[in-house]
């Protein structure tokens, strides 16, 4: 038999989303049965499960074509992003049938991410949803401008035509409102494949395209390809002495050899000498395309790096607003510092204001000092280096990120880049001739901050005062950051909630460093309960002039020492948010000394410091 002539339009990639039990696992597994995309010995297993976990009684249940997961077949729900392909005469698709859960929506925005279109499902009888307005929302907002609404399950409404015209207006409008360009209505059967593959008898009044239709004739070519040549740098490529190339996968435009680049952020300008593929050499490269270009001349280029059209290079920047939403249990809270991946760059970023959180259903914007999982923001973020960027809409490849907890690991969030904000541009930093080693060398001592967390009574004011002391009777020159002692006067007007915790440690870890700078000694005894925060102190100074210092005794014995009777009114509930009550203490990971205070006492504790870290 000859073999299928190709498709005649360009691949298609769409994500399947909308509310739990809106059926998208089950459209999905009708478009490939109906598009013969089933193996037989699929279909048995299919038919099988169908009599063990299906919902359709007698019948084969096809949701459980792509509802892989154990969990997703005991309960009916997909938690996954489950991905398939398959293909028409005309077209091939690449879809990810994206979970409907609230639970779940991190795993849809990653299916979202990378599709060119959105098929959101509503329920004829339960219209437009909380669920189905977020999906809505976050595939515009990772730059989807091409989306269908399958009004499913229309049998079970009788096919009436007020019912779903009275959703198309609601949604029409919505969608409008969230940026959404291109927009197509149907009113479908799942189930039955009504208006999926076949159009439907029930429903004369319809007189658009079937699904498959639509998706096998959709234009969505971007303007992506006809934009400027961008790389980002994601390997420096050294087989031997000889051979210095830059590898990566074009984002955008194209490159030929003699063209002339810029590398960003450094500005450096050199010439495209060659462009190395598998097996051989090629005389130009598009967007998409995994290559490795050499260079003309020695510039220094590394892993993060953007290699760029030099007429039309890209933004560099390191403040930028964006929208985001957040994927982490533990909330975002503004000031604190995470690590921000973009492209193949990483940096450390912090949150400074949230502008608006978006209410998902209504569209009104919100005000808010923190988020939750799945929250919707505007927000600004700082960045402690330069990135290479562009805005979302023009250069997706360049204008989107992920934000990573620094303590766990875990992604906390993901964004997209809308503009660079401006700094006041006549701030810069002044070189002075005096310089922190000369102020180190007038006082014959290595400067360096000691850096004290514990629990509230763990002992650190007195280990503090008494390596001060000590330091002090030597002729070193030191000073003392006390955590009762700043709330008195640089911190006094901040409380005791997570995000002013987090400030309070912002600014004191700032004083720190310039006192280092000014060639000190600094002793700094704060509680610290977030691993986080210290990170970000830690960052803030040169390696080796940061020395964490964890002063340990146990919540019970803290609780019996008590010297203020904190814990006592903590426990009463006259003061909230205490540290070991009910608020966390996070124990340092690895820090550079653990005292234990209940085994030594605060004479040993001063001596161990002073072996082993001055």
């Amino acid at each position: 038999m000859a073999p299928s002539p190709p498709p005649t339009q360009p691949p298609l990639r769409f994500v399947l989303c909308g509310s739990v039990d809106d059926g998208k696992s089950t459209l999905l597994g009708r478009l490939l049965y109906d598009c013969r995309q089933v193996f037989a010995d699929q279909l048995r297993k299919v038919e099988e499960d169908s009599r063990r976990w299906g919902t359709q009684g007698d019948e084969t249940d096809l949701a459980l074509l792509v509802d892989g997961l154990r969990d997703e077949r005991e309960q009916g729900i997909t938690i996954d992003v489950a991905y398939r392909s398959f293909e028409t005469p005309r077209r091939r698709f690449i879809v990810a049938d994206a979970p409907g859960h609230e639970q779940y929506t991190r795993n849809m925005a990653t299916g979202a991410s990378n599709a060119d279109l959105a098929v959101v499902l509503a329920d004829a009888r339960k219209g437009i949803l909380p669920q189905t307005a977020r999906h809505t929302r976050i595939a515009a907002m990772f730059g989807i401008r091409h989306m269908v609404l399958a009004v499913n399950k229309m049998d079970l409404v009788l096919w009436d035509r007020s019912t779903f015209e009275a959703i198309s207006d609601g949604y029409r409008s919505m969608a409008r409102d969230a940026g959404v360009e291109h927009l197509q209505i149907l009113p479908v059967c799942s189930l039955t494949g009504e208006n999926l593959t076949h159009r439907c008898a029930s429903a004369e009044w319809y007189s658009g395209p079937t699904l498959l239709e639509h998706l096998e004739t959709i234009d969505v070519e971007s303007s992506i390809d006809r934009e400027s040549f961008r790389m980002p740098v994601q390997y420096v490529n050294r087989p031997n002495p000889d051979f210095r190339g830059y590898s990566g996968r074009i984002a955008a435009g194209r490159v030929a050899v003699g063209d002339r680049v810029r590398v960003s952020p450094s500005g450096m300008e050199t010439v495209v000498e060659s462009i190395v593929v598998w097996r051989g050499t090629r005389e130009q490269a598009e967007r998409g395309d995994s290559v490795t270009l050499t260079l003309s001349s020695e510039v220094d280029v590394t892993r993060g790096d953007v290699i760029a059209e030099a007429f039309n290079p890209p933004g560099v920047t390191d403040h930028f607003q964006a929208n985001l939403i957040w994927m982490n249990d533990r909330p975002l809270v503004v000031g604190r510092s995470y690590l921000l991946k973009i492209h193949s760059r990483e940096v450390t970023a912090t949150v400074t204001r949230i502008r608006y959180r978006l209410d998902v259903s209504q569209g009104n914007r919100l005000a808010g000092t923190t988020l939750r999982l799945n929250d919707l923001a505007t927000v600004n973020i700082s960045t402690n280096r330069p990135i290479t960027y562009a805005p979302f809409d023009r250069y997706p490849g360049l204008g989107s990120f992920i934000m990573i907890d620094r303590t766990t690991h875990e992604t906390a969030g993901a964004g997209v880049i809308n503009f660079a904000l401006k700094r006041a541009s006549n701030i810069r930093w002044q070189d002075f001739h005096v310089t922190r080693e000369a102020r180190q060398e007038l006082k014959l001592q290595r400067a360096r901050c000691l850096w004290l967390t514990g629990l509230s009574a763990s002992g650190k004011t007195t280990v503090a005062n008494l390596l001060e002391k000590r330091l002090h009777s030597e002729g070193r020159h030191t000073y003392l950051l006390d955590g009762d002692n700043v709330r008195h006067g640089l911190n006094r007007d901040l409380g005791f909630t997570e995000a002013d915790r987090v400030e309070n440690i912002r600014r004191v870890a700032e004083v720190a460093r310039l006192m280092v700078d000014a060639g000190l000694v600094v002793i700094v005894s704060f509680i610290s309960p977030f691993q986080s925060e210290r990170d970000f102190a830690r960052g803030l100074f040169d390696p080796g002039d940061f020395r964490e210092i964890f002063v340990d005794a146990s919540l019970e014995v803290c609780a019996a020492r008590d010297p203020k009777g904190l814990y006592a009114k903590a426990m009463r509930g006259e003061i909230g948010n205490f540290t070991g009550i009910d608020s966390p203490y996070e124990k340092p990971r690895h820090p550079d000394l653990r005292l234990d205070t209940e085994a030594l006492a605060p004479e040993e504790c001063v001596e161990l410091i002073l072996r082993r870290l001055l």
